[in-house]
């Protein structure tokens, strides 16, 4: 399947697939030039073509329902309109639209989705409104482990949830609860192994948690990747495409010379994936993660997995290894796996100051990983491979591999 055959129905309101209708191959080419242009705006480097490996797409069955969470948010996309639960509107705050279509998570969300909305709808209550702060219905997560088909669902609304509107209106939560469980999914291996109820009543436009409740089940559920478990819980961060991640780790791990008896230092480690797919070949591992919920998944995980050389360190990067140099070992290997802003020069200039052999650059961001590559070069080290990866079929967005050696 090059293209979407039928247009998603969402497109003309939706901004996630950027690429919607296109051709396959031409998205590819629109991609990978787009990582070559940052590299020459940002860095000011042509890629010598032995060193840039041509754009990894997916094959056809990675491209589609492949996103395994989704947070959707409740709203209305007129002013005083229906209730919608979805996405937001391109280029608008306030508007919500109801992707009850997407062809980019598993059908089964779709139907979740649906269903938890017509609930909401028939409560009668109203969705939580950004300006106001009054409302009950905010978000609706929805996550599920690839290799496992197991599926969490969370509901966040207000406080107001427990209580009638003026009008004597409620929301039955144990009733959403028991239909959503006796929902007919539309793919045998899945099942729902966690039912949440999130309060959450801050100000901010995000999902907090003011108190979770536990409805059914469990509140994580687990996932496999590179022949390792991992428990995941509803708020945790894991990768989104696991069949292309997997491939992309093994991608980039093969890229690093012989691992043995050597220290990594794996930044920006996140729930401690790749360091735990890392420790089956090093002596010991060193993962940073500034999340701290993340990190205790990471250590949960290491133990579910019997890995006993990864250690795992909670707090921002450059305040770790700014401050705890004396308490951690000296890296033989760095790997590095930023949020979208990327690095930074003062990060970039502290993890160059331990003068390894290689760093591991896995970007989310070609931009900013153009920029950093220049600081890195400042400071002696030399772009020596850079792939990019289309892990995120019909987005815009592209995922690097890219290898630095110092001279």
């Amino acid at each position: 399947m090059e293209s979407f055959n039928i247009p998603c129905q969402h497109k003309d309101f939706c901004g996630g697939c950027t690429y919607n209708g296109e051709e396959y191959q031409e998205v590819l080419k629109a991609k990978e030039q787009e990582v070559i242009k940052a590299f020459l705006d940002k860095a000011e480097i042509e890629i010598p073509k032995e060193e840039y490996g041509n754009i990894q797409g997916c094959p056809p069955e990675w491209r589609f329902n492949y996103r395994n969470k989704m947070e959707y948010t409740f709203g209305d996309l007129t002013i005083d309109g229906p209730m919608e639960l979805g996405m937001h509107k391109k280029g608008h705050y306030m508007s919500i639209i109801t992707t009850n279509q997407c062809q980019l998570v598993p059908e089964d969300f779709n139907l979740i989705l649906e269903y938890t909305l017509n609930a909401a709808k028939d409560s009668g209550l109203k969705h939580y409104h950004k300006k106001t702060h009054r409302g009950v219905f905010r978000n609706l997560i929805i996550r599920r482990g690839v290799r496992t088909g197991e599926i969490l669902v969370d509901l966040v609304t207000s406080s107001e949830v427990d209580c009638s509107d003026e009008e004597g209106h409620i929301f039955n939560v144990e009733g959403w609860k028991d239909g959503l469980l006796g929902i007919k999914l539309k793919d045998s291996k899945n099942k729902i192994v966690g039912v949440m109820h999130t309060i959450n009543d801050q100000i901010a436009d995000a999902v907090n948690c003011d108190e979770q409740r536990i409805l059914f089940g469990r509140d994580y559920y687990y996932e496999e990747i590179c022949g390792l478990k991992f428990k995941v819980s509803v708020f945790s961060f894991f990768q989104t495409h696991v069949e292309a991640v997997e491939r992309l780790y093994q991608d980039a791990i093969s890229l690093l010379p012989s691992l043995e008896g050597k220290t990594v230092y794996d930044l920006f480690c996140g729930t401690g994936t790749i360091s735990q797919v890392v420790a089956k070949k090093a002596k010991e591992v060193i993962g940073v993660e500034i999340v701290e919920d993340s990190v205790e998944a990471a250590k949960v995980n290491a133990e579910l997995n019997g890995i006993n050389n990864c250690k795992f360190v909670c707090g921002d990067v450059f305040k770790v290894l700014d401050g705890r140099e004396e308490d951690l070992p000296s890296p033989d290997v760095i790997i590095v796996d930023p949020p979208r802003v990327g690095l930074g020069t003062k990060t970039v200039n502290k993890v160059s100051g331990y003068r390894v052999p290689e760093i591991l650059y896995i970007s989310c961001n070609p931009k900013t990983l153009a920029m950093d590559v220049k600081d890195f070069k400042l400071q002696g080290y030399d772009l020596t491979y850079l792939k990019p990866y289309d892990n995120f079929c019909w987005t815009k967005h592209i995922e690097c591999v890219a290898l630095l050696k110092r001279r």
